[in-house]
């Protein structure tokens, strides 16, 4: 009957101790069940792991080797110094055709300078003869018409031996190249488009108009 009751009182004493300890908290009693936490695979501390995905003590990038990219090429030294020795030579000979084609422009522009000057030089002393007529008429006291005429008369000699030329237009069919109508007039006596008068005569300089003729043109009544 004793042992009887020293067991009750001991199951009576551990029902007490775990009321006063309270339910168990959720997890504790799944936890206990599954037993110790396994370490996590994959963790940076195993080795195999490293290996498959980190880098290697050596350097090299496991990542890029497997891309496919590979060692960037190494050019040689003397093949480097070969191409920067002919960039030189080309640039070298770049440079003096620079300085060949400024010198030529510029020969080229003194000689123009030189044509135009030694031109007006020559012209210019062709028309003081000219000058010197239009001097002496106009310090004569009687009628200076005769003396003008003989000027004009030398002065268009001088300049048609440069190469000028009055256009012809009285009586010339019209054209559009060396004439330039300022009006048109009826007239009987003329072909429609024939020029009956000339308000200003117009130039040839060595073939080429450089001024037209202001003219009138004949219409048909």
């Amino acid at each position: 009957m004793r042992g009887k009751g020293s067991r009750t009182g001991s199951a009576s004493k551990l029902a007490g101790e775990e009321q006063r300890r309270g339910p168990n908290l959720p997890g504790e009693s799944s936890r206990e069940e599954a037993g110790p936490v396994e370490e996590a695979q994959g963790s940076p501390v195993d080795p195999d792991i490293v290996e498959e995905t980190g880098t290697l003590d050596g350097g090299s990038d496991v990542g890029a080797s497997e891309s496919g990219a590979g060692p960037e090429p190494v050019v040689a030294l003397s093949e480097f110094e070969a191409v920067s020795a002919e960039r030189d030579e080309y640039l070298d000979a770049l440079r003096r055709l620079k300085a060949e084609f400024d010198n030529s422009r510029k020969r080229q522009e003194r000689e123009r300078a030189r044509i135009l000057e030694a031109a007006s030089e020559y012209l210019v002393q062709e028309l003081l003869p000219v000058l010197d007529n239009l001097d002496r008429a106009l310090e004569s006291d009687g009628d200076i018409r005769r003396g003008v005429q003989a000027t004009r008369e030398q002065l268009a000699d001088v300049l048609a031996n440069e190469g000028l030329l009055p256009v012809a237009s009285d009586g010339q069919p019209f054209d559009p190249n060396v004439h330039e109508a300022v009006m048109g007039q009826p007239s009987e006596e003329h072909e429609e488009g024939t020029i009956i008068q000339t308000f200003q005569r117009g130039y040839l300089l060595n073939g080429r108009a450089i001024r037209p003729a202001k003219v009138v043109v004949a219409k048909q009544v």
